[in-house]
């Protein structure tokens, strides 16, 4: 059959034919066969929603027989959320009204539909509403699916009617841009109202040469809300008439603000290492796997001499040797002592220039792609090592000729000082040959104060200086000061005091000899400087905390005063006030100096007080000192437990022939027994065969030395019948004390020794 345009019979020509056949070609009811047959559902109702015409087609779809929704009104079978869908006269006036909603089927599932509506009998009182819906679930599931998907990715659809100046926004544009959904239409003039006033002009452009283009592509940040600001990337396609002209620019919009957050933060981390390599104070080069410079920094222009241009592409062998390169290739992931090796690298004139290396593999997505290296040039820095170690053996150097000049000035100095006091205390000599002993014992005891002054300010000025805390009786130690200077003092008929604050314990601990250091110094330098009166120490305590006592000392003498002009140069060192051409006072300018020093390390100052008359000076100083520290056994020998008067049988460990004889003269006299040793071997082999209560050891002996012999003694003698040993040394420098000690020595004397030294050193101990 043809179908009237000379073309083949369609489809459903052929269908109708058939369907002639099947009814004889009898005349029908179309229209309710039509209404039986079709799979959209016709439904009509009132302006209140009340049915009055459903098609057998709902059954299909919901189960529900027609004459079941007749009657009903529309709400009772509408999802809830879509009941607001209501059927106004407006909605129906306009051309070809569309509605989709959810109607709820008999199981009570819901299915989507869309009802295109019509107002039939519009003159009427109360009109009908038609209906012809056409069920659109699954492609309303895609629908929402798409949304969702939008949603996730935060992409609007939009259209420009170019011609008409309309823009369609979609639900998700109102979403991102947080502005409410109106019926009315929008134009690209209320569009551009939205965008941030510095991003319009751009936006114009990019509109403009997207009409040339066909194509739109833009990057714009967005204000939310005062301050907050998103970024977009617009997208779209410009269609043209037949005339070329364009009719609409549509395309979506895609809130692209956590890429640009990653893009910001990738691009910090870029500039950052940028910062690093390019503002680094050592040599950095990137180098591919096959040991080829990829770049570099200032620094490695400056160490090698070459530009980066000259460097990229080159292998780094240019700069060490190709087995070091290899090396770094092949074995630096496993082996980081490899950098170690590259201690040196060439320059461009030929000079080798010394480094200290840093390898570091480039990883990217976990893969290995290279290695930095990583150059400190420490050519600067071995120059001041090597300066260092020049100073550090000069010290060395110096220190040791001070231990060595001391041995050598004590030593003789020892046998006169002993000698004069022996024969003084047991020689009848006559009253012109006392006198001669007084001059050179006075003069030794000068020369000996001199030398000390000289070591202990070296040794202070090293830094070297240590306290030796022990028990000590401060009031005892005050008065054992002023019993050495009374004899000065007696001969110039002055008078020396002391006082000490009843609130201070008598029992304290921290360094007697320093503290006895520090007040002979300025009592000593108060009884040279005054003529009559006398000079008073006085103790007071000014707190007490955390176990720790901080006490004031004060020495003031009625002698010629100190102008106060000369008071900041007091605590110099080699120092003194009155000039070395015309000066009427013996010294060497550094007791002060010592004193301010030994203050320092005992956690306290020293100053002068101001006098407002003439005559007098008075010397402060804080120091702090321990309490309530449990006593420790030894610290301080008792005279009582040992019978008075006893024997001891004393060993005397000295190779000097004068020394030996002054020490065992001293022994003798006080009542004891002595043998000698020459060397360290001898006292050995002495100690094998005899019991000794005492050794006086001396350090520095042939053959072997105190040291050695103290050690083997300790290690070998129960303790029980071990013997006191006490060192005898002419050093008295940087670590001499705290070596004997740490040898095992029990105490220690300086030469040269007094007679007086020697008792009070047995009596602490027997």
């Amino acid at each position: 059959m043809s179908n009237g345009h000379g073309g083949q019979q369609s489809p459903y020509e052929g269908d109708f034919n058939m369907l002639l056949k099947q009814t004889g070609g009898q005349e029908r009811d179309w229209n309710q066969f039509i209404l039986g047959h079709m799979d959209d559902l016709v439904y009509c109702c009132d302006l209140k929603g009340t049915g009055l015409y459903c098609s057998e087609s709902v059954t299909h779809w919901l189960g529900y027989a027609p004459e079941e929704l007749i009657g009903v009104k529309f709400s009772e079978w509408c999802h809830p959320e879509d009941v607001h869908a209501h059927l106004s006269k407006e909605l129906l006036r306009r051309h070809r009204a569309m509605i989709e909603l959810r109607l709820k089927g008999k199981e009570g599932n819901y299915l989507w539909f869309e009802f295109s509506l019509r107002l039939a009998d519009a003159g009427l009182s109360n009109p009908t509403v038609v209906a012809i819906g056409r069920e659109i679930t699954n492609r309303k599931y895609d629908e929402l699916i798409l949304e969702e998907t939008m949603r996730i990715a935060r992409i609007g659809s939009w259209e420009w009617n170019v011609s008409e100046d309309r823009v369609a926004l979609f639900d998700q544009l109102y979403h991102m841009f947080e502005i409410e959904k109106k019926e009315e239409s929008i134009s690209s003039t209320d569009i551009l109202k939205m965008i941030y006033p510095s991003e319009r002009a751009r936006l114009v452009k990019a509109i403009g040469n997207a009409m040339h283009l066909g194509y739109f592509d833009f990057e714009f940040q967005h204000e939310i809300r005062p301050g907050d600001f998103q970024y977009l990337h617009l997208r779209g396609i410009v269609t043209y008439n037949e005339d070329g002209q364009p009719l609409k620019l549509s395309g979506t919009v895609q809130d692209i603000s956590e890429r640009k957050l990653v893009e910001r933060k990738l691009q910090e981390t870029v500039e950052r290492y940028n910062s690093l390599k390019k503002y680094n104070h050592d040599a950095v080069f990137s180098l591919d796997l096959n040991g080829h410079i990829i770049n570099a920094n200032v620094m490695a222009e400056k160490l090698t001499g070459y530009k980066i241009p000259q460097m990229s592409g080159k292998r780094f062998s240019m700069f060490i040797e190709e087995h070091q390169l290899q090396n770094i290739l092949s074995e630096s992931n496993a082996d980081a002592t490899i950098e170690k090796g590259i201690d040196k690298i060439r320059t461009k004139g030929g000079q080798e220039v010394e480094v200290l290396t840093t390898i570091a593999p480039i990883i990217i997505n976990q893969k290995n792609v290279g290695f930095y290296i990583i150059a400190k040039d420490i050519s600067e820095q071995k120059k001041l090592l090597i300066a260092k170690e020049t100073a550090e053996n000069t010290n060395k150097a110096k220190s040791e000729f001070l231990a060595m000049m001391s041995h050598e000035i004590r030593t003789p100095m020892n046998g006169v000082i002993g000698m004069t006091d022996l024969m003084l205390e047991t020689t009848e000599v006559t009253d012109t040959q006392r006198e001669y002993l007084d001059i050179i014992r006075k003069s030794g005891d000068t020369l000996l104060a001199i030398i000390n002054d000289i070591l202990d300010f070296a040794k202070i000025e090293s830094g070297k200086a240590e306290l030796h805390e022990e028990l000590i009786d401060l009031r005892r130690v005050i008065s054992e000061t002023l019993d050495i200077l009374k004899v000065r003092a007696n001969e110039k008929g002055l008078v020396l005091s002391y006082s000490v604050s009843p609130d201070i314990p008598d029992k304290l601990f921290g360094d007697p000899e320093r503290l006895k250091q520090i007040l002979l110094n300025l009592v000593g330098n108060a009884v040279k400087f005054t003529y009559t009166g006398g000079v008073t120490v006085r103790v007071n305590r000014l707190s007490v905390e955390n176990k720790s006592i901080r006490l004031r000392f004060a020495v003031s003498d009625t002698g010629i005063g100190i102008p106060k002009e000369k008071i900041s140069l007091l605590f110099e060192p080699f120092s003194q006030l009155d000039h070395f051409m015309t000066r009427r006072y013996e010294g060497t300018g550094l007791g002060l100096a010592i004193t301010k020093k030994l203050v320092g390390l005992m956690d306290g100052e020293i100053w002068v007080v101001p006098q407002d008359g003439p005559g007098g000076a008075t010397f402060m100083f804080d120091i702090g000192l321990k309490v309530n520290r449990k006593k420790v056994d030894g610290l301080v020998g008792d005279a009582g437990e040992q019978p008075q008067g006893r024997k001891l049988n004393i060993l005397i460990a000295e190779d000097n022939d004068i020394n030996q004889l002054v020490l065992q003269k001293m022994l003798e006299r006080l009542g004891h027994f002595t043998r000698i040793a020459r060397n360290g071997k001898e006292v050995i082999q002495m100690i094998a065969y005899e019991t000794f209560d005492m050794i006086f050891m001396d350090v520095h002996m042939p053959e072997m030395n105190g040291l050695e012999a103290t050690r083997i003694i300790k290690s070998t003698v129960p303790p029980e019948q071990c013997p006191i040993i006490v060192a005898v040394t002419a050093n008295a420098l940087k670590g001499d004390r705290e070596n004997c000690l740490e040898a095992g020595m029990n105490d220690y004397l300086s030469k040269p020794i007094k007679n007086s030294v020697v008792a009070e050193m047995i009596s602490k101990y027997f």
